[in-house]
């Protein structure tokens, strides 16, 4: 069925802007959500009426939506790298999911306060924008340990993870966990199904700083835990 009178050029500038956005979600492992959401939620009204969105639910929910679309992309290149640590994925998704699902579900219960939830957006990513500066600027070598880098085994009493990828690139780390971090997790995941940004924002970190996953690694550990939480 045709769409009668609908302009199919008017979105013509989300093409270069998906692809920017795209780009960067997966180089940095962390959700297309965090940028398309601020795009329908805030710029779209600012554009005119010619590109509604009938509440901020529908809007976090296409963010979501292109989110898994982008991501699957970005899943099928790092599968192709062999960069997944699966096993290491599965903690955070067993909190991630349940509770980014609860965190959806409380979306309509709040669709009467969408400039407040607009609100709270805004200052979630600025709050975002600090945290992953200050991950960014912290000691040096703990955003990742390099090939070949002897793993902290002796201190951490943990398993020792050795990962081979497609081009050869063998990465060693000790065995990612979440510890604390769990409290962050469930509030990423809770966030993601409320505002659609969240999970790969705290998973991210913490497979990189705290837990010195190589940066390789953890971006493509990152994406499929993001993946199966938001889908």
């Amino acid at each position: 069925m045709e769409l009668v009178g609908f302009d199919w050029t008017l979105y013509w500038f989300m093409f270069p802007v998906a692809i920017c956005v795209a780009t960067v979600a997966m180089l940095s492992g962390i959700g297309g959500a965090a940028m398309f959401a601020p795009i329908f939620m805030i710029i779209f009204p600012i554009l005119g009426p010619d590109y509604p969105f009938e509440n901020i639910a529908a809007a976090i929910g296409v963010a979501l939506l292109t989110e898994v679309f982008g991501f699957s992309s970005g899943f099928i290149g790092y599968y192709r790298k062999r960069l997944i640590d699966y096993k290491s994925a599965f903690p955070f998704i067993l909190v991630g999911v349940p509770i980014g699902i609860i965190g959806a579900l409380l979306l309509t219960t709040f669709k009467e306060f969408e400039e407040a939830l607009r609100g709270i957006y805004g200052l979630l990513m600025l709050i975002l924008s600090l945290v992953l500066i200050k991950q960014n600027t912290g000691e040096k070598g703990t955003s990742g340990a390099s090939i070949g880098d002897a793993p902290i085994n002796g201190e951490l009493k943990r398993p020792v993870i050795s990962l081979t990828a497609s081009d050869g690139a063998t990465y060693t780390y000790n065995k990612p966990r979440q510890g604390v971090g769990v409290i962050a997790t469930g509030v990423g995941g809770f966030l993601t199904g409320l505002l659609g940004v969240g999970i790969g924002e705290v998973v991210m970190p913490q497979l990189a700083k705290r837990n010195r996953v190589p940066i390789p690694v953890a971006a493509a550990t990152s994406v499929f835990v993001v993946i199966v939480v938001v889908a």
